[in-house]
């Protein structure tokens, strides 16, 4: 009976209808990233697209990069009809939801073989309106949940992104292989509408909070506009205390993480392992293992509270990087490859739940969409471009010192976030009032 008490208390988090939302919403948001991109590069190589023109196909990928550039439009426009009726985040999920349907439509009817252009256009259409979903399910998810509710939040909706991945991914070539890709397609497009329904049947969150002071509720003119959408966000992240350190953060924590999984397959491959085992274990069981880390890593939120839950975590990363070095001690042993993924998924899972409600934890409600979108900007700098060495470092000194390496590259983030939590050890949670027209402006010419 205490063992059903405490899984109850466990699960209970996880069945809360706003949880239940932010799940669907992210199978929504998971859904169409790969039909632009594997997905489809499967089609194009069926249709014998040479292969060169299909690795040009991965630019098409170049919203999701780039949409820290459009996100005030959707913290601060209106879309007639749709705003009124359904209100600023349900009015543009909608509105996403339907282009990316059109999108997907269009690349279902579309022959690779004999307008392989109309096809990219399609693509990077579906990619630009899926990126710009993303934004708004990101602020939606913010704003409805409780800053103690962050962190599980977090694992839901990876857990339902990763559920869309799934069906985009393996479902849509079962049923091309079944039907057609029209059919497949067009299927893919039909579920989109689990976004719609669910977002149809949920609240819209609370309006920020106007400062009383400021009579001006609305931005007048595209000045004012442009000051309180496009630099407010800025400039009020840029009063917060240890602002700088916080960046500095977001950029290294997951850098000794990036550093080791750019390089994992090549070690798979290198070791001599089949692409089948591989596929097995690092897909099939590491999705398992990865869940139960975004589990836990939702749940230790809750226990020890964000910072503590961040700290945790990522000294778990980091030392789980050393199972990678026993991995390149023993070799080709099958069992050994099945405990590192299974340490390497469960860690890096909790990881993900806390840093994407720290993240969260930073916005301010008036602009949740386009500070998420920067500071998840930043998060992928770290990833990319700091982690480009990787194979240069392999080649230099071999697996096993690049395993350990990789431990002290995680260093410097566990040592900032030291810093954060002494320093600043209120700096998380959300900012519920809107900067006034005069704070706003005052911000900008400091700037």
């Amino acid at each position: 009976m205490p063992t059903a008490r405490l899984l109850g208390q466990w699960i209970t988090p996880y069945l809360q209808r706003r949880v239940i939302v932010v799940m669907l919403l992210g199978f929504a948001s998971g859904l169409p990233l790969l039909l632009s991109f594997g997905t489809l590069s499967a089609w194009l190589r069926e249709a014998e697209i040479e292969r060169t023109a299909i690795g040009v196909f991965s630019l098409v990928g170049l919203p999701y990069a780039l949409k820290p550039l459009w996100a005030p439009f959707m913290d601060g426009l209106r879309i007639p009809f749709l705003t009124p009726l359904l209100g600023r985040r349900r009015g543009w999920m909608v509105a996403t939801q339907a282009m990316l349907m059109l999108a997907i439509g269009g690349l279902a009817f579309t022959d690779p073989g004999r307008a392989p252009w109309l096809m990219a256009a399609f693509a990077i259409l579906g990619a630009f309106f899926s990126a710009s979903q993303d934004i708004v399910i990101d602020a939606y998810r913010i704003e409805t949940l409780e800053d103690e509710e962050q962190g599980v939040g977090a694992a839901a909706v990876t857990y339902g992104y990763r559920g869309g991945m799934l069906v985009a991914g393996a479902g849509a070539l079962i049923l091309a292989d079944q039907w057609t890709w029209t059919h497949a397609y067009l299927a893919m497009a039909a579920l989109v509408l689990v976004g719609t329904v669910t977002i149809l049947v949920s609240p819209e969150p609370p309006p920020p909070v106007v400062a009383p002071e400021d009579g001006q509720k609305e931005p007048k003119g595209w000045v004012d506009w442009l000051k309180t959408y496009v630099l407010a966000p800025f400039t009020e992240f840029t009063t917060r205390p240890g602002w700088l350190l916080i960046l500095l953060f977001i950029i290294t924590f997951k850098l000794g993480d990036a550093f080791l999984s750019i390089m994992t397959n090549p070690f798979y491959i290198d070791l001599g392992f089949t692409k089948t085992e591989i596929a097995e274990v690092t897909k099939l069981f590491g999705v398992i293992a990865l869940g139960l880390g975004l589990f836990v890593g939702g749940l230790l939120i809750q226990k020890v509270g964000l910072l503590n839950a961040l700290l945790i975590s990522g000294i778990l990363q980091a030392v789980s990087n050393f199972v990678f070095a026993y991995q390149a001690l023993v070799g080709n042993d099958l069992a050994v490859l099945t405990v590192t993924i299974a340490v390497e998924n469960i860690t890096g899972g909790m990881g993900t739940a806390a840093f994407v409600a720290y993240l969260s934890s930073l916005t301010n409600t008036a602009f949740t969409a386009t500070q998420y979108a920067l500071l998840s900007a930043f998060m992928a700098l770290g990833r990319t471009l700091l982690s480009s060495p990787s194979g240069w470092l392999v080649d230099l000194v071999g697996w096993f010192d690049f395993f350990v390496v990789s431990v002290a590259i995680a260093g410097p983030g566990l040592a900032v976030l030291l810093l954060l939590i002494r320093k600043f050890p209120n700096h998380v949670g959300r900012r519920k009032t809107l900067v006034t027209t005069q704070e706003i402006t005052e911000d900008a010419n400091k700037a």
